[in-house]
């Protein structure tokens, strides 16, 4: 398909998690009812964001992938003929976690999943102590309706992680995302944060002529401490808005995105043309110290 409905599913979450997954699933009938076929959840869908703290006990929320979750939602995709994109929380062993995104086949079909590269580390983000970073690289996944890009959350910082999967054939990029203010700050940092936050995923879009789709989840969590802002977005190679949910609401929203147009844009704005793959290796450094 050239022309794909892609359905965002953001949502509210509490502690019970078989009740998170029923409200998913049914705003992901939602979505499909409007006509969505890729659907994308936001990241850790199925509970709160238990990275605020450093507590044992929250492993316990983790599941095996492929694995009952992902059959579950391998049987809702197969009824609906839509495709999912279910982000979970991964164990892979004992004592082994990954934040990891599995993507399934408008038939069911369990193509495979995109283990999270970069793992953030600060107050109320504490992922390192959770999760191990993926070991798989990047990845795209061909699906019934079209080639898809995963990255997730703190990768939507890094230019890197779009371009690699950018060229590796993804048609759109998705990013699961669980991101929110701080409600002790103000409503000018929370702008500066939000406007960053959207700013740089649209750059991605702009620099690899692809369509983002960005998924978060909203709501107060952290007992008030935190608000998770919502603001998932659609935006056009060229990084303009295409959809931007609310801030404050729950919502199953479908966006049709036009894959047709990443050739039009890459043509006249041909920036992978032009890229200098012979002057990069300096990237591969941590940091270029002078002298």
């Amino acid at each position: 398909m050239a022309v794909v409905p892609v359905g965002l599913i953001q949502m509210s979450c509490t502690s019970d998690k078989q009740a998170n997954t029923q409200k998913a699933m049914e705003l992901t009938r939602q979505a499909a009812a409007q006509g969505a076929k890729i659907v994308c959840l936001q990241e850790l869908y199925a509970s709160l964001y238990f990275c605020d703290t450093e507590d044992y006990e929250h492993f316990a929320l983790a599941d095996a992938i492929p694995g009952e979750v992902t059959d579950a939602w391998g049987k809702l995709a197969a009824e609906l003929n839509v495709v999912i994109i279910a982000s979970l929380f991964e164990k892979r062993a004992q004592g082994l976690y990954h934040n990891t995104t599995a993507v399934l086949d408008a038939d069911g079909t369990y193509l495979g999943k995109y283990r999270k590269m970069h793992i953030p580390d600060d107050p109320s983000y504490y992922e390192k102590f959770y999760f191990t970073p993926g070991d798989l690289g990047y990845r795209v996944f061909k699906t019934a309706y079209a080639t898809i890009g995963i990255l997730i959350c703190w990768d939507q910082w890094y230019p890197e992680a779009a371009r690699i999967t950018s060229l590796m054939g993804a048609e759109m990029l998705f990013y699961p995302t669980a991101i929110g203010w701080a409600t002790s700050q103000d409503e000018a940092t929370n702008r500066e944060q939000f406007n960053a936050w959207q700013t740089i995923q649209r750059s991605h879009a702009i620099a690899n002529g692809v369509h983002v789709i960005s998924v978060n989840r909203v709501g107060f969590e952290q007992d008030g401490a935190m608000k998770f802002w919502g603001g998932s977005f659609v935006c056009n190679p060229m990084g303009n808005i295409l959809f931007q949910a609310s801030h404050e609401e729950e919502t199953a929203a479908v966006v049709s995105v036009d894959t047709n147009l990443t050739d039009s844009y890459r043509t006249h704005w041909p920036f992978l043309r032009d890229r200098r793959i012979d002057s990069y290796a300096p990237i591969t450094k941590r940091y270029i110290d002078e002298g």
